[in-house]
């Protein structure tokens, strides 16, 4: 792997070719937006390319292809899509040759109107259907538009190695499921990734040890749900008759997983995103308590406060339930880091229901969050049977209150490790300050301090001494 992934370093005025193949001719761009199964599924779609000829580059203005990996999850993620594309075909006009395709929800989602109506992309092609790429590069090569957008019962790409395209070199995503079962009301996912499936896990093991033997520190494993991880020899969860005969089949579900790469690889950082509330087990809370190398730190989305809106949203937890596994989390692992998704301006939400979703977050108190007004998308359930009944301006106060919460227990947790020692594993320069490091600790707090003997990729103790909401400032411990 480390021989195939090369990285021409970049000098003024030239491209950085990644992945470069002796014998590829052909230029890639590909560019990602939305989650880190995006972001994963480009390295994906550039290493399937890389065996038709096309090296990544960096420049769009040289490229043959282009590619854009979308994301539906928001209306505004669409509209930043779109500005790409306009942005892509200007420089088409220099460039005639170029041939310009998007990837990913959006293309699920959208299917054949990127080539009937936009007219501003030669290729369509669906999360499922990458190893078709090869085929449709060749029919619009050929002057044809080409699209696939079929969704897979079984597709994992658990056999491809992945390009690492703009990799720091020390930390590294590792898709371990596709697709998500949940039907959230307000959530196209499981339009556009389909039905839940796991890999096989000795071949996250295979990735994980070939990212550690090419020196990657840390990994995360990645899934829309990663708690619904479960491996019984392929197919779909569901295609079982009933949970019995799951239980008596050899199966290796979430906390067996990470067990089996926590031990496999005893010194490589380990993290995962995104959890579930309803399928996060507590033995998984016992295994990250176990096992130092499990970073502790827990991507836990609640969108709501309100049991009411949980319940228009389709999400199988309470209120209650929720503040249960807190309480599980902050008992089993006391330093563990818990971040948020929330969503605020849903369909009915009164400002009772926003007051309870404040008291939860008082109650939680997250190191962090991901804060969004609601935004209506095309064929949810939400969509089709609820009214987005609540005004722009509402939702827009409503998330200020959020946002300024949740900075003000930002900035309490950040505040609890100053005159505290923290290892802390570098990443690369501060975005500030060449002259300073910049690396996370295992609560996946973002820590600054000055550069000394130091190198990208160390692990190194660094004492805080000040802070703010978001980053931790501090100095190196000689050890």
């Amino acid at each position: 792997m480390a021989s195939e992934n090369i990285i021409e370093e970049k000098k003024q005025g030239q491209a950085l070719i990644t992945n470069k193949k002796d014998g590829n001719t052909k230029l890639l761009f590909i560019e990602s937006y939305g989650c880190q199964m995006n972001l994963n599924d480009s390295e994906i779609v550039a290493s399937i390319l890389a065996e038709e000829g096309f090296n990544t580059t960096n420049l769009l203005e040289e490229a043959d292809l282009v590619l854009v990996n979308t994301c539906s999850i928001r209306e505004k993620a669409e509209q930043t899509i779109r500005k790409r594309l306009q942005k892509y075909n200007k420089v088409r006009r220099i460039n005639p040759n170029m041939k310009i395709g998007v990837l990913g929800c959006m293309a699920e989602r959208l299917k054949t109107k990127f080539l009937e109506e936009e007219k501003m992309v030669d290729l369509v092609v669906g999360p499922d259907a990458y190893r078709d790429l090869p085929n449709l590069v060749k029919e619009v090569e050929s002057g044809k538009d080409a699209i696939n957008v079929i969704l897979s019962k079984e597709e994992t790409y658990g056999d491809v190695s992945p390009v690492r395209l703009n990799s720091n070199g020390v930390s590294a995503f590792i898709s371990i499921t596709r697709g998500c079962d949940n039907m959230c009301t307000f959530c196209v996912v499981p339009f556009t990734r389909g039905r839940e499936r796991s890999r096989d896990p000795q071949s996250i093991i295979k990735e994980a040890q070939d990212l550690w033997d090419s020196g990657y520190k840390e990994i995360t494993l990645l899934g829309q749900n990663v708690d619904s991880y479960l491996w019984y020899g392929g197919g779909l969860k569901k295609d079982f008759k009933n949970a019995s005969e799951i239980a008596q089949a050899t199966a290796v579900d979430f906390s067996k997983l990470l067990e089996m790469v926590a031990t496999t690889l005893p010194k490589i950082r380990i993290r995962f995103a995104t959890s579930n509330p309803q399928d996060m087990s507590i033995d998984v809370l016992h295994s990250m308590a176990k096992y130092d190398n499990i970073c502790k730190y827990i991507h836990l989305p609640v969108q709501s406060g309100s049991t009411k809106i949980l319940k228009k949203m389709n999400r199988q937890h309470t209120r209650e339930e929720y503040m249960e596994l807190i309480d599980n989390v902050k008992k089993i692992i006391p330093d563990c880091a818990i971040s948020q998704d929330m969503i605020t301006g849903f369909c009915g939400e009164t400002e009772e229901d926003h007051q309870e979703t404040l008291s939860l977050m008082e109650y939680v108190k997250y190191d962090f969050g991901f804060m969004f007004a609601y935004s209506e998308r095309p064929g949810t359930l939400a969509e089709k049977k609820m009214e987005d009944d609540v005004p722009l301006a509402i939702k827009k106060r409503r998330l200020a209150e959020i946002i300024n919460l949740q900075q003000a227990h930002s900035l309490y947790h950040t505040e609890q490790f100053i005159g505290k020692t923290v290892e802390i594993l570098i990443e690369g320069n501060s975005k500030k300050s060449d002259a300073h490091w910049m690396g996370r600790n295992t609560q996946n707090a973002v820590a600054v301090f000055p550069k000394g003997d130091e190198k990208i990729g160390d692990l190194v103790m660094v004492k805080i001494n000040q802070c703010t909401s978001a980053t931790l400032i501090g100095t190196r411990v000689n050890s």
